[in-house]
């Protein structure tokens, strides 16, 4: 089950949140009480990378779904939310847009569970508005500035896309396995991308616009985030895959920075480690989660 929820992001941007679980049962003879979700239960607000939608994260909402209101968001310019062409693609407005979907949800106080720069809007949001966060989970998501070689890097990546696809299993082999940064075969990372892909009259293409994606990036890749990593009071926890775009020392420094950083790793895994190790992904951030229960 899939339930879409519309919010008004910053500037009237119109974004959908989706919940993913089953709804709960209200038939007590027929109701499995680990599965019901009763009412006033801790939210969870899941926020995806950039290039991601609200769907990539739908296998952790439901298993989260047994005791929490998990909702994803579909960022601006991502999913089925609003690509307005003259829409700010700042980090403020990313934040601003989790902070009103909070409120019109009513989740908070909420637990924020962030991918790559949905992390950085998580943690962002969390320095910002301490109140509204009682827990954070930052997924493998550097706070160093990555400078202007890594723009100029994606802007080229960009344009070595073979659009349009023809097919979705050329999506999946191109990702998986044919695109020059992949460095042995993914088909996780093909299934990642199969889900941002959708069919135009010419082919397959991205439900994203690549030019809001470098507008979103280059608000962020040139600054450090330690800052706002030192002001974050809630509980954190810092998750990384092996072999991900996050190393060991930068994750634990950044568990260092956090007032209350705490520090996990996902064997087998790279940056997409949701995706990539969705077992073992639960088993590392279930522990943290129960941590929160009386905080």
């Amino acid at each position: 089950m899939a339930r879409r929820i519309d919010v008004t992001g910053t500037g009237g941007v119109r974004l959908a949140a989706w919940e993913f679980g089953d709804p709960p049962k209200t038939d007590p003879a027929g109701s499995d009480p680990a599965r019901d979700v009763p009412d006033g239960s801790p939210g969870v607000l899941l926020l995806h990378g950039l290039m991601g939608r609200a769907s990539h994260w739908a296998s952790t909402a439901r298993w989260l779904s047994g005791r929490y209101r998990a909702i994803a968001l579909d960022q601006r310019g991502h999913g089925r939310s609003d690509k307005p062409p003259r829409a700010s693609f700042t980090r403020d407005a990313y934040v601003d847009d989790a902070e009103a979907a909070l409120g019109q949800l009513g989740l908070a106080p909420v637990v924020l569970i962030g991918h790559a720069m949905g992390a950085l809007t998580a943690w962002q949001l969390a320095a910002k508005r301490p109140d509204l966060v009682r827990g954070l989970i930052i997924c493998d998501m550097r706070a160093s500035a990555l400078g202007a070689a890594s723009q100029r890097e994606w802007d080229q990546w960009f344009e070595s896309w073979p659009l349009p696809f023809a097919t979705l299993a050329d999506v999946r082999k191109w990702f998986g396995e044919d695109d020059p940064w992949v460095e042995r075969p993914n088909p996780a990372r093909g299934e990642f991308y199969a889900e941002v892909m959708a069919e135009s009259p010419d082919g397959w293409r991205p439900v994203f616009d690549p030019e809001q994606m470098l507008r979103s990036r280059e608000t962020w890749v040139y600054d450090a985030h330690w800052e706002e990593l030192a002001q974050v009071r809630c509980p954190a926890l810092v998750v990384r895959g092996l072999d991900g775009e996050l190393g060991r020392a930068e994750a634990q420094e950044m568990v260092r920075v956090l007032p209350r950083g705490h520090y996990a790793e996902v064997a087998d895994a790279g940056h997409l480690v949701h995706y990539d190790q969705p077992e073992a992904w639960r088993a590392a951030i279930e522990p943290f989660l129960d941590s929160l229960g009386g905080d």
